[in-house]
This record gives structure tokens, C-alpha cells and sequence, in this order.
């Protein structure tokens, strides 16, 4: 079996675009024995390696979505504990301490898991708030805030459980979610440069079961500047030992039975123990592992249409084919939405509105302006030309191409540079920022961010309130350039 699971593994790892359709491995395999049709034992052996392998692997990618919240979630309880009660507060914006996908250090964080279980639960959110709910599959329930249903004016807000039935009570803007957990996730503006009131604002939230606000357990708010956590997702066989204690816990939808039909081949089986043997751990493992680098592939490397934001430039759209839930008129696009999952978390229509000062806009780049993946032991600059299209503030921040998490730099623990912040400006407003693994002479101190030599990064534009000339292109960023 071993000679078996290596023999497919390295066909697949060695796959290049010029040869993939006439590839060895692939050739080996159709030319196994099947004498009067019927595959001989050996040759069976090998086709159900291979197809436990390919199902292992598009089970890895088609549970992203949600592995991907259930990690945060196992790694915010793990730090903070577990609780509707309780949301972690990123007091003094989050760091490199956090180990999460793609996060905004120019915002005040605050992340909580909510569990519907034992029944509807009510979320008391205060005015000036901006955030959403998201189900456990990663599908937006609702924005809260400006673009939500309270307009910015707070509100009370009902979550009912998938199995809820009868009618809802009024006086609460009211949502069904699919799954029993639920993500709450808050964003808080800096004022001055300072989080003071973005945390105020955020501690006024109360989360409470349905009629029992006054026995509900107090809320509490850590600070989780202040405390390590992994909010990652593994990449070897407890991904799919997570992904079983999921499936366990929430609901079956009809649509999702052919995937759960792949996990029953595999051991993965709602209510039923799952004990994979020696073979079949070793396949997962593998399968993990490749199915995270295509996952990688389908990112960083473009294929998909409408990747490119500028044909002249090498920037990438953070969310491609403009929808939230990753819908195309007749089908699910499953590559955008892994490409999505591999390097961010939470999606809501506000964050794919096409609107002048509304929302926010990511331009992002992987690459240099001769088309090289940006690495962390070179010197780059990126130059903003004046006007920077954010009517409310825009940020730069550099994430490690392995993890997608914040590059975690000794000594550095906010690897972003933001207008709120004290920046050297051109003469003619634009302005010249720099990455490297130390900081070039010329390049001010202040509009410098550290790199690790061997590790590649990546650079994401924020754009809060986006302009008009966002929109048109009419304002563009250089192509970052290596400088060495």
C-alpha cells in the first residue's frame, strides 16, 4: 500500500500545466491490469488509494469555509474560554500575537462564537458599530451597523437555531441560522489614533438567551492584544478529525449529502465513530497537506477570470466573481471560494458592494512589479500616488504567504501602516512605503515595515469608505517594486 500511496502522491505533486494532461502517473494508472475487465488485486489496491486520496483531498477544500471559522473558534476558546457571554476585545488592536487569517490591525477587533443550542439568543448591539453575523458555513446572516438593518442606530438582534419552529417575537431584527454556531463579528474605528472609544462602544454589547436577559450570565470582554492564540487551520489529519466532531454537531442539509457521501468513504459519518486505520490515516495526512497547497495555488497563482483587478498592474481582487456567497448564475464558484477561505475569513454583502463611501475595498498583491512572488529577504518599495481614494482611512499590511497570518517579525508586532498614523508624505501628497528584512537608509522609519528573509509575503490594500476613483480606476497603486 505504501509503494501504492507514494506512486500516486508524487504524480499528483508533480503535476506542471504543460504536461498535466499527458502525465506519467496518470498514464500508469489507466494502464493498470484489468485481465477480461476485471482489475486484478493489485491494480484495485491502487485505484482505491487514488480514490480515497482525490476524495480526501476535495473533502479538505470543500469544508474550508467551515474549518476555517471552527479553528478561530477552537483557538479563541482554548485562550478565553468558551460562552455566549464572553467576547474577546482586541483592546490594543490585534497583533502578531493573534494567529489568524488576513486581520485588520487598524480596527479594534472583537470575535465571539455564539452557540444557539439550547435556543434562540438575543445580541443587544450599540449604536456606531459596524460588523455581521455569519453562519458556521461561513454564509452571512446579516450585516449589523450602516449597512445593516439598524442603520448605524443599534438595535436588538434575534438568531434562531436551525431547528427553531413557530413564530418569532417581534421587536428584533430576526434571522434563522443554518447551523447552530454563529460568529459574531465587531469592528470599532480608531478616533485620534486611539481605541478607547471603538472599546467602549463594543463593551455596551449584551448577548443573552431569548427572555432570560436578567438571569443571563454577566458579560465579560478580554483583552486579546494582551494573550497568544492559534486560530489556524492544521494541515494534517486532525483537520478531518475536527471536521467530524462538526458534522456531529450541526444539522445535515440535503445539498451537502454528495460531499457527506465522500466523508463516508472516509470514515466520516454524523453519530458514527471514526477510527480510520493505519492506510487510511496515511492517506488524510497526505491529503491534507496537498490539498492545502492547491488550495495555495488557486490564490496565489491566478487561473480564475476576473482575478486581475488592473491589466496593467499585478494586483488581485480580494473577493473574485463579486459575490458573498461565492454564487455564479448557475453554479457555486469553488475555486473562488477556496482561493477566499485559504487566506481570509467572514463575508458579507457590505464587503462586495460596489458603492462610493460605503463598505471598504481590498486591493492586493502577491507579486512584484516583474511579476516574482514578493519574499521577505529582498527590499521592495511601494509607491501611493496622491488622492488615496478612502474617505475614512486607508492601510497597508503585510501577511506571511504560508499561514496568511500577520508577519510575525521579532519586534514587530503590528505589521501595518495606516493614514491614522504619523507617515512622511511626498511633496505632491503621495507616499513611499517600504518592506524588507531591515530598513533601507532612505526610507523613513516611520513608513517602514519588517519582513523574514525566506518567507514569502503578501500585500493588502485597505480602503474604508472607498472613492470614487477607486471605482473607476481613475486612481491606481504602483506595482510594488524590489529595490536590491
Amino acid at each position: 500500500m505504501k509503494a501504492a500511496l507514494s506512486f500516486l502522491i508524487s504524480g499528483l505533486l508533480a503535476l506542471s500545466g504543460a504536461h498535466a494532461a499527458d502525465h506519467e502517473a496518470w498514464k500508469e494508472l489507466s494502464a493498470l491490469d484489468a485481465p477480461g475487465g476485471y482489475p486484478t488485486a493489485e491494480a484495485s489496491a491502487r485505484l482505491y488509494d487514488e480514490l480515497d486520496f482525490q476524495r480526501a483531498v476535495q473533502v479538505y477544500l470543500w469544508a474550508l469555509p467551515a474549518m476555517n471559522i471552527d479553528a478561530m473558534r477552537q483557538g479563541s476558546e482554548a485562550t478565553f474560554g468558551a460562552g455566549n457571554h464572553i467576547l474577546p476585545v482586541w483592546k490594543d488592536r490585534l497583533n502578531t500575537r493573534t494567529r489568524v487569517t488576513t486581520p485588520n490591525s487598524d480596527v479594534v477587533y472583537a470575535m465571539s462564537y455564539l452557540d444557539l443550542k439550547n435556543g434562540p439568543v438575543v445580541v443587544e448591539v450599540p449604536p456606531k458599530l459596524q460588523g455581521m453575523f455569519c453562519t458556521f458555513w461561513h454564509r452571512p446572516l446579516c450585516d449589523v451597523g450602516f449597512v445593516g438593518p439598524d442603520k448605524g442606530e443599534g438595535g436588538k438582534y434575534l438568531l434562531l437555531p436551525p431547528d427553531y419552529e413557530g413564530e418569532a417575537p417581534e421587536g428584533f431584527f430576526t434571522f434563522k441560522s443554518e447551523t447552530y454556531r454563529v460568529f459574531l463579528f465587531w469592528r470599532g474605528f480608531l478616533v485620534d489614533g486611539k481605541t478607547d472609544n471603538a472599546v467602549q462602544t463594543i463593551e455596551q454589547t449584551r448577548v443573552y438567551p431569548l427572555g432570560k436577559k436578567d438571569s443571563a450570565t454577566r458579560m465579560t470582554f478580554p483583552n486579546a492584544s494582551e494573550k497568544p492564540s492559534n486560530m489556524l487551520v492544521t494541515q494534517d489529519i486532525s483537520y478531518f478529525e475536527n471536521l467530524k466532531k462538526f458534522i456531529d454537531y450541526e444539522p445535515a442539509h440535503r445539498e451537502d449529502f454528495a460531499m457527506r457521501g465522500m466523508m463516508a468513504t472516509l470514515g466520516i459519518i454524523k453519530g458514527e465513530p471514526f477510527e480510520p486505520d493505519a492506510r487510511m490515516q496515511a492517506i488524510l495526512n497526505r491529503a491534507a497537506n496537498v490539498a492545502w497547497k492547491i488550495a495555495s495555488a488557486q490564490r496565489y497563482e491566478r487561473r480564475m477570470e476576473g482575478t486581475l483587478r488592473y491589466p496593467d498592474r499585478q494586483y488581485d481582487e480580494g473577493f473574485i466573481g463579486g459575490s458573498e456567497v461565492f454564487e455564479g448564475k448557475s453554479f457555486l464558484n469553488l475555486d473562488a471560494r477556496t482561493a477566499f477561505f485559504r487566506f481570509a475569513y467572514s463575508s458579507s454583502p457590505g464587503m462586495v458592494v460596489d458603492m462610493v463611501g460605503k463598505g471598504s475595498k481590498y486591493p492586493l498583491t502577491f507579486k512584484d512589479a516583474d511579476g516574482n512572488f514578493l519574499m521577505g529577504q529582498n527590499h521592495y518599495k511601494l509607491h501611493l500616488p496622491a488622492g488615496i481614494p478612502a474617505e475614512n482611512f486607508w492601510a497597508v499590511t503585510l501577511y506571511d504567504a504560508p499561514t496568511a497570518a500577520g508577519v510575525n517579525k521579532p519586534g514587530q508586532l503590528i505589521p501595518s501602516l495606516s493614514s491614522q498614523g504619523e507617515l512622511k508624505y511626498n511633496e505632491d501628497g503621495s507616499i513611499d512605503l517600504y518592506f524588507g528584512p531591515d530598513k533601507p537608509e532612505s526610507a523613513p522609519e516611520s513608513n517602514y515595515i519588517g519582513t523574514n528573509p525566506a518567507e514569502g509575503f503578501f500585500v493588502v490594500i485597505r480602503l474604508y469608505s472607498p472613492g470614487k476613483a477607486y471605482f473607476d480606476k481613475s486612481w491606481k497603486p504602483d506595482d510594488v517594486v524590489k529595490i536590491d
